[in-house]
């Protein structure tokens, strides 16, 4: 590199079978006769004088905006907001996409031997029938929560065990018990049973859980227009619940909600949450907001799949209170 012409035309050289020919830095070492560590220092030299330009296409940079700002406020591993290029009022779409997005970052992340909890309803099952061309893993789905009292067999969490194991090559185990017994001796016959206590071991050894999260005031949650009745529901909004995951309850500041229910409910206690690797939050509509911020505040989730008005609600809710 006597000259400029000359040290030009050979960092152009070097960027080119690198960004261009994708040859590795070891390769371009060989053929070029220069040591790998010179390789390295010449192709920072060429992006600093501009022979190298380097620009990321963020078609979508409004939305990593809003995905850094929710991932630092509530200190998230990773929060992914679906764009809405349609009708937001359109609750299928949305709930579509938002399943795609969900089983995309199920499919990265998951690996050999681990255990994945689920829970049920129509978002588990819009993640399910997005599970396609899946890499096969040796893991165990495991449901989180009891069956519903709703007749549509789809939504129910067995189902929705099978199809995740089946898109994955993986096992499912089962659970034969109702989210919500109608006594506490009901409950306590139950979670004896044989196939329940190998269902709750596998609970704490989960990595994953995927859940959705619930608002009461939407009539689409399985539990609160099915399995409680106007009592329990009297209660639970004498205690502010905002929101439920697994129908356990919690308040707008993210507080547990402990009553006389929990002895009728089957499913994973919302502390347990906080022991898990990753607690996969799926959920999307303005009025889930309060609901999903309850949750983030209480840390029951720590990754978030939601919709853009989802997030900005959020963080309107957030800034307000």
């Amino acid at each position: 590199m006597q000259n400029n012409d000359g040290d030009t035309r050979l960092l152009t050289k070097i960027a080119s079978m690198y960004y261009i020919e994708e040859l590795t830095q070891s390769q371009i070492s060989k053929k070029m006769n220069l040591e790998r560590s010179m390789i390295s220092r010449l192709l920072k030299k060429a992006r600093s004088l501009g022979i190298v330009e380097i620009s990321v296409h963020q078609e979508h940079s409004g939305l990593i905006d809003l995905e850094a700002r929710l991932e630092s406020i509530f200190n998230l591993k990773e929060v992914i907001i679906v764009p809405e290029t349609y009708n937001s009022l359109d609750s299928t779409n949305n709930k579509l996409n938002i399943g795609k997005a969900a089983a995309r970052y199920l499919d990265r992340i998951i690996k050999d031997g681990d255990i994945v909890g689920l829970a049920l309803g129509t978002t588990m099952l819009s993640i399910a029938n997005a599970l396609n061309d899946t890499k096969n893993v040796k893991s165990i789905f495991v449901p989180l929560v009891g069956g519903s009292d709703n007749n549509k067999i789809e939504y129910q969490v067995n189902i929705i065990a099978s199809k995740f194991a089946e898109s994955f090559g993986a096992e499912a185990q089962y659970i034969s018990a109702p989210v919500v017994t109608t006594d506490k001796r009901t409950k306590e016959y139950l979670i004896q049973d044989a196939s329940f206590t190998k269902v709750k071991s596998l609970w704490s050894q989960l990595d994953i859980a995927i859940v959705g999260i619930g608002a009461p005031i939407q009539s689409s949650n399985l539990i609160w227009t099915g399995a409680f009745g106007n009592k329990d529901i009297d209660l639970l909004n004498s205690k502010k619940a905002v929101g439920d995951i697994l129908s356990r309850f919690y308040d707008i500041e993210g507080n547990i909600i402990y009553s006389e229910l929990d002895e009728r409910i089957i499913s994973l206690d919302l502390s347990l949450l906080k022991d898990i690797d990753f607690v996969i939050g799926v959920a999307e509509s303005v009025e889930k907001a309060p609901s999903i911020l309850g949750a983030l505040r209480g840390k029951f989730i720590n990754v978030l799949i939601t919709s853009e008005s989802t997030a900005r609600k959020i963080l309107e809710l957030n800034d307000s209170n």
